[in-house]
C-alpha cells in the first residue's frame, strides 16, 4: 500500500502541524446534497406518494409501487423463516441488553413544594409517533434498527415507523425486517434516501407524518435531515462514522489497529480513524498491523479510501497531551487503551461514547452494549449527545401556585412586566388581587 496511508506525525501542544489541523477539519455538508435534498423534498411536498415512488425507483434502483411500499405480516413471516437461529439468538439478547439500558435511563416524574404550599415539578411525555431511518445502501444496519426503536418502545411510543431502502426487486433485506420487528416497529416501509426523510416529515397518503426523526444516513439523507427541522424534531444531524484511540505502549498493536479499521469500511469513504499515542514505536508497530489487516478486509475500496484520506496516527508526549488532542477532535467514539484507564475517565469531555480498557473495542458498542450506537460525529460530540431513551419523550414543566405563592412572587411579575413594558404579562397576576 502507499507510503502516504495512515501517516505518522508528531504533534506538540506549542507547535500544531498542518496535517495533525487539516484533520481536525470536517466539511459540513456539501452544497450539491442539500440543493439536491431541497428538490426532492419539495417535490415529495407537493406530489406526495407520486414523488415518493419516482424516487424510489430512480435513487434506490427499487421497482417500488405504493401498493409494495408497506412491508405486510406475510413478508414479516417470510422474513422470520429466513433468518438464521444465530443471528436471531444475537439479536435477541442485543435487544435485551439495549432494553435494560433503557429502563435504567428513564427519568421519574417529579414534584417539588413551593415556599408557600403549592407544588413546581415536572413529567415526561412519549411521543405518539416517531419514524427511524434505517441505512441499507452500502450495508443493511440491522443493529440500527434495534438502537433506534428500541429505545422509543420503552420510553412509551405507541407508533414506531421505519423506513429503509428496498433492493431492485422492491424487497427489504429480511435481517432488517427482523431486527426492526423485534425493536417494535408498527409500520415498516421499504424507501430510502432523502424521500423517506421527506415522506416521515411532511407525511403523504402512504405514510402519515411523524413527530419526530432519528437514525443515521449518508450525506444527502444529512441534508435533508437538516431541512426538514422544525417540521419534525430530530435526533441530530449525523455524517460518516469516526473514532480516536488514545494509547499508551502498553497496548496491543494488532488490537489497536483492528479497531481504527472497523470504522473505515462504512462505506462513505470518508471516515476517520485517529491514533493518539506516547510511543513513536507504538505508532510504527500499529501502522504496520493496519497495512496488514486491510488487505484481509472484504471491503478493499473504502478502507484504501479512508487509509489515504482519513486515518492519521499522532504521536504526543505524554497522556495529558494526548487527551487535549482527542478532546479537540471531539470523536464520535473514543478508546482509552492504557494502564490505569479509569484515572483518565474525567479528562475526556468530547467523545459520543467512551470505551475504556482494552476489553471494550469499539464494536460492543455498535451491536451489543446497550447504549445506542447513534451518535454526534464531525466534531459535534463537543455540544451533541448521542440517541437514549429520553429523546423520545417530551419534558413538560408543572407550575401550581397558591394565592399565597402569587402574592409572594407579585413584586417579580410586576418587576419585569414594568422594564419589558409588558404590562399585560403583569396585569394577569395583579388583577386577582384587585377588589
Amino acid at each position: 500500500m502507499s507510503r502516504s496511508f495512515a501517516p505518522i506525525v508528531k504533534w506538540g501542544t506549542d507547535k500544531k502541524y498542518k496535517k495533525v489541523d487539516d484533520f481536525l477539519l470536517r466539511p459540513s455538508v456539501e452544497d450539491k446534497a442539500m440543493e439536491a435534498a431541497a428538490r426532492i423534498l419539495a417535490d415529495v411536498k407537493e406530489r406526495g406518494d407520486k414523488a415518493v415512488i419516482d424516487c424510489a425507483r430512480l435513487y434506490d434502483g427499487s421497482n417500488m409501487s405504493t401498493r409494495r411500499i408497506r412491508v405486510t405480516e406475510k413478508e414479516i413471516a417470510a422474513a422470520d423463516k429466513v433468518v438464521d437461529a444465530d443471528f436471531k439468538a444475537a439479536a435477541k439478547e442485543a435487544h435485551k441488553r439495549i432494553t435494560e439500558f433503557s429502563i435504567g435511563g428513564l427519568r421519574d416524574d417529579w414534584q417539588m413544594d413551593t415556599p408557600k404550599g403549592g407544588m413546581l415539578g415536572e413529567k415526561f411525555v412519549p411521543y405518539d409517533r416517531v419514524g427511524a431511518y434505517i441505512p441499507g445502501g452500502a450495508a443493511p444496519l440491522a443493529s440500527t434498527a434495534l438502537m433506534t426503536l428500541t429505545l422509543a418502545k420503552v420510553a412509551g411510543v405507541k407508533e414506531l415507523v421505519a423506513c429503509s431502502p428496498a433492493d431492485k426487486d422492491g424487497n427489504l433485506n429480511p435481517y432488517v425486517i427482523y431486527a426492526l420487528n423485534l425493536a417494535g416497529a408498527t409500520e415498516i416501509y421499504k424507501i430510502g434516501g432523502v424521500h423517506a426523510i421527506g415522506a416521515m416529515a411532511y407525511g403523504t397518503r402512504s405514510i402519515a407524518k411523524v413527530r419526530k426523526i432519528v437514525g443515521p444516513g449518508g450525506p444527502y439523507v444529512t441534508a435533508a435531515k437538516r431541512q426538514v427541522y422544525g417540521d419534525v424534531a430530530l435526533d441530530m444531524v449525523a455524517g460518516p462514522s469516526e473514532i480516536a484511540v488514545l494509547c499508551d505502549s502498553s497496548a496491543n498493536p494488532a488490537h489497536v489497529a483492528a479497531d481504527l479499521l472497523s470504522q473505515a469500511e462504512h462505506g462513505t469513504g470518508s471516515e476517520k480513524a485517529l491514533l493518539v499515542t506516547t510511543s513513536l514505536k507504538q505508532a510504527e508497530a500499529v501502522r504496520a498491523e493496519v497495512l496488514k489487516q486491510a488487505k484481509e478486509l472484504s471491503r478493499t475500496e473504502p478502507v484504501e479510501q479512508v487509509l489515504e484520506n482519513g486515518m492519521l496516527l499522532a504521536v504526543v508526549k505524554n497522556m495529558k497531551e494526548g487527551m487535549l488532542l482527542c478532546n479537540l477532535f471531539a470523536p464520535e467514539h473514543m478508546e482509552l487503551i492504557c494502564k490505569n484507564p479509569e484515572k483518565w475517565v474525567d479528562e475526556v469531555h468530547n467523545a459520543g461514547a467512551l470505551f475504556i480498557g482494552e476489553w471494550t473495542p469499539e464494536s460492543v458498542g455498535d451491536f451489543a452494549a446497550g447504549p445506542s450506537h447513534v451518535l454526534p460525529t464531525g466534531g459535534t460530540a463537543a455540544y451533541f449527545s448521542g440517541l437514549t431513551v429520553e429523546d423520545f419523550r417530551r419534558r413538560v414543566s408543572l407550575i401550581q401556585f397558591t394565592k399565597e405563592d402569587l402574592e409572594d412572587t407579585l413584586p417579580v411579575v410586576e418587576a419585569f412586566g414594568r422594564i419589558e413594558t409588558l404590562d399585560g404579562h403583569a396585569r394577569s397576576a395583579t388583577i386577582r388581587f384587585e377588589k
